[in-house]
């Protein structure tokens, strides 16, 4: 049987490279992501340079019925996949007062209610085969409170929280579940999380989208539970906010998060 990888939010960033990975090892690719037009392109791309089948199909994950239709499709087609990267999420920047509700409650379909429904169906078919690979992409701003991304926080604290349960549930499963925390990454994300106003601490700290996923890719067929990928500079953070109390991290996180003026 043919092998599958699904991969959202396909059409750039880490997405994108995950899928130029999964092409390179012939891996036939089911991509999901909102801009058809790139999808079109990407799936072009990759049938001619590797010789593989490649569904590319034009959704907004941040629609209550997108799974659904999804699936269905995937079921219409026999197709069952052998690896899942859940990658799509947006962020959203700025005081919490000021931003739209709509927008964030967008954001928490697509990071959290999504990322949930499609995982749960996937799970279950790779569990009655006994075998599957799930990568579910976080952030490090999961691990801490960040005022001015309070919510997209929360979202990424959720798919941390929930990927790391989900993979000690897997264990003798023949599943594998890994969550990738990346830090800034260089992607159009922060442009679409901030309405183009600039954060110091991605500016200063920013690595590449093709390093992040070579890393989340290789970590996942591991079966590693947790990848984190940042400078060094977040890294050691990371591990001093273990030390100090809530209080402490949350100043320290807003003091480098505070919007330009």
């Amino acid at each position: 049987m043919a092998k599958y990888a699904l991969i959202t939010g396909a059409s750039s960033g880490i997405g994108l490279e995950f899928a130029r990975i999964a092409a390179s090892q012939k891996i036939n690719l089911i991509l999901l992501a909102r801009n058809s037009d790139k999808m079109i392109k990407l799936r072009t791309e990759l049938e001619e340079n590797y010789s593989i089948k490649v569904l590319a199909i034009g959704c907004d994950l941040s629609e209550s019925d997108a799974i659904e239709k999804i699936t269905s499709l995937l079921h219409r087609r026999s197709i069952v996949p052998d690896i899942l990267i859940n990658n799509a999420g947006a962020g959203i920047y700025g005081p919490f007062s000021r931003l739209h509700a709509n927008s964030e409650m967008k954001m928490i379909q697509l990071n959290i209610t999504s990322l949930t429904e499609l995982t749960k169906i996937i799970y279950r078919q790779m569990r009655k085969r006994r075998k599957g690979k799930i990568l579910n992409v976080s952030s490090i701003a999961g691990f801490l409170p960040n005022p001015w991304m309070a919510a997209y926080s929360a979202t990424k604290a959720y798919v941390l929280s929930f990927s790391q349960a989900l993979a000690y549930e897997a264990i003798g499963s023949g599943v594998t579940v890994t969550t990738l925390c990346p830090g800034p990454t260089n992607t159009d994300f922060e442009n679409r999380a901030s309405d183009g106003k600039g954060i110091k601490t991605f500016k200063k700290n920013i690595v590449d989208a093709a390093s992040v996923a070579k890393y989340g890719w290789k970590s996942m067929m591991k079966g590693k539970k947790v990848a984190i990928y940042c400078s060094c500079k977040l890294r050691i953070l990371l591990f001093l906010s273990r030390f100090f109390p809530r209080k402490i991290v949350v100043n320290i996180a807003g003091k480098m998060l505070k919007p330009d003026k």
